[in-house]
């Protein structure tokens, strides 16, 4: 399963994406973070970051894009502004039918480190293990797009699995009702999933703009 994960803001966008699955070791695709000037119109800095996401989106070609939620602040404007660029992002892989999940703050921290109160250098430190990384990823914004990414492999692989597993179930039942009393062959005749992740181009140069 390959995974983009968007660490929405305004001043700065987190972007990381990473290939695995549940169990098995991941790997890095790319990692950055798209900048916007404070001073510049909400519009401008808006579509740098569509401009930057579509073009993340291109090169890395995901199964899936992980978003943080937006949850409530004292900072209103700091609130919308997330919101905003949160918005941004999922929009251009709605766009591309691609699905998207929203985790929480503390889902990821939890998923990461296993405490839902980790602090950002925590999540920093595992996101560097994890991945089998030099150095840790900085911003924190680009460390916590990587973590948004492996938090959705590990849980959105396990409830992509049982949604496969259901649907064979459902698909076996129909064929199995389809066939019955025929003389048939005995059996349903289906063949197994194609790959999940297709070959791309990768950049695996660590902190990739």
């Amino acid at each position: 399963m390959r995974v983009m994960g968007v660490d929405p803001g305004l001043t700065r966008c987190g972007l990381g994406a990473v290939e695995g699955r549940p169990g098995a070791p991941l790997s890095l695709l790319s990692v950055g973070v798209v900048r916007t000037p404070p001073d510049d119109d909400i519009g401008s800095r808006l579509v740098v970051i569509e401009a930057e996401i579509e073009r993340w989106l291109d090169e890395i070609r995901p199964d899936a894009v992980a978003v943080e939620r937006v949850f409530a602040q004292h900072n209103v404007r700091t609130v919308m502004g997330t919101a905003q660029a949160s918005a941004v992002a999922i929009v251009c892989a709605a766009r591309r039918g691609l699905p998207v999940a929203l985790h929480t703050p503390s889902e990821v921290k939890a998923a990461i480190t296993g405490n839902g109160n980790a602090d950002k250098k925590q999540v920093g430190t595992m996101v560097t293990r994890l991945l089998r990384l030099d150095a840790m990823p900085r911003p924190a914004d680009a460390a916590d797009a990587l973590a948004l990414a492996i938090c959705h492999v590990w849980r959105g692989g396990v409830q992509h699995r049982l949604a496969d597993a259901l649907a064979r179930a459902r698909s076996g039942g129909a064929a199995a009702i389809g066939t019955g009393g025929t003389g048939g062959t005995g059996g349903s005749g289906r063949t197994g999933r194609p790959g999940e992740v297709a070959a791309g181009r990768q950049d695996r140069g660590g902190n990739t703009r």
